[in-house]
């Protein structure tokens, strides 16, 4: 099988060498600059990847990735799309090939898109940006996805030894991602994934009317039946009221959110944190400990963190220790402190919570 990477590159010296020492197990690499003014190409060239130049105005994530795809020789079996700021664990090539022995189109592996301070993952989900040489093309200015080119549903694989880990540079600046994502709604109104994305990102940039208004939108297409997102939306409607300082909204979105996807940890734990927030303690300890009965994460991107570190733990300390069983709040401390060492109000809580505790037994 011949297995080859492409990707888009602009200005990431800093991270040439050690991108190409992890795509040496591929036949080829090929690389479309758009408009590197740094040492990006010469040092791309010196490591043996297939580079060409061409700069698009305006830049869209799509038509990049495309132009990066069409470098890929023809006779290529297998495509593996990556970022120069990411990384494969080796043996990342035979993982990939034993996935497409049974014939799939298009195969996912594990991804960390981030780490923790403490060096644990943090966010992590299934990709699937390895697929077959024909048939596929990258749609959307931004957050773009593959599509199968006469809309048929990809036969797919899941390579479960493969792990592509995403090592970004946080000074990198986001501020390209919001005009392209306005850009895609107003190219596809009715895409439901575009709309969530967008809602989202009013979301992080502070803009909780526009944010409302696009994520109530999102739950209104018809398309939008994907309870894990649906769920997501929600929570964010729910963050966007509590912010403005609307309790009664917040409330009823995070309930709704629980509502529709009852089987992820994240609806649980934000429903938690409201009640601690609120000092409802029967409602915190009720909603942490439904939280943890779930211990299967989801693959897809909808996951957070700390909802599978120490949110949900630290919740039910705070509420067992209101409630009076300082035996169980100790121990949940205790654990929520291990997973999160960095925070200290979490340390706060554990020296507060064994006093407590050691008082009682005395």
């Amino acid at each position: 099988m011949k297995v080859c990477v492409y990707a888009i590159a602009k200005n990431e010296e800093k991270f040439v060498r050690r991108w190409l020492d992890s795509m040496r197990e591929a036949d080829g690499i090929y690389v479309l600059d758009t408009g590197s003014d740094d040492g990006t190409v010469r040092l791309l060239k010196e490591g043996g990847a297939h580079v060409k130049t061409e700069i698009f105005s305006p830049f869209r994530f799509d038509l990049a990735r495309n132009a990066s795809l069409q470098a890929v020789p023809e006779d290529a079996d297998l495509c593996v799309c990556t970022d120069l700021d990411e990384v494969f664990a080796p043996g990342w090539r035979k993982g990939l090939e034993e996935a497409a022995k049974a014939g799939a189109e298009q195969i996912y592996y594990r991804y960390t898109w981030n780490f923790n301070p403490d060096g644990s993952e943090g966010h992590v989900f299934w990709t699937g940006k390895a697929h077959t040489r024909f048939g596929f093309e990258w749609r959307h200015p931004v957050h773009e996805v593959l599509y199968t080119t006469d809309g048929h549903e990809s036969k797919v694989a899941y390579a479960k030894g493969v792990w592509l880990k995403h090592l970004a540079d946080p000074t990198k600046s986001r501020a390209q991602y919001l005009p392209l994502l306005e850009l895609s709604v107003r190219e596809h109104p009715e895409n439901d994934r575009n709309a969530h994305y967008l809602g989202r990102e009013y979301f992080f940039h502070g803009r909780y009317d526009d944010a409302i208004a696009e994520l109530k939108r999102h739950l209104s297409l018809p398309s939008s039946v994907w309870k894990d997102e649906r769920a997501a939306s929600m929570r964010y409607l729910s963050r966007c009221y509590l912010i403005k300082g609307d309790m009664r909204e917040g409330e009823k979105w995070i309930l709704r959110a629980v509502a529709e996807a009852e089987y992820l940890r994240e609806p649980w734990v934000d429903a938690a944190q409201f009640y601690v927030r609120t000092k409802r303690w029967h409602g915190a300890a009720f909603c942490a400990l439904r939280a943890l009965e779930i211990t299967k994460r989801s693959m897809s991107y909808i996951n957070e963190p700390a909802a599978w570190g120490y949110a949900p733990y630290d919740c039910l300390a705070v509420a067992q220790y209101y409630l009076g069983d300082l035996e169980n709040s100790l121990k949940n401390a205790r654990i929520a402190a291990d997973l999160n060492k960095d925070d200290p109000r979490l340390a706060a809580n554990l020296s507060l919570i064994r006093a407590a505790y050691a008082a009682k037994k005395e």
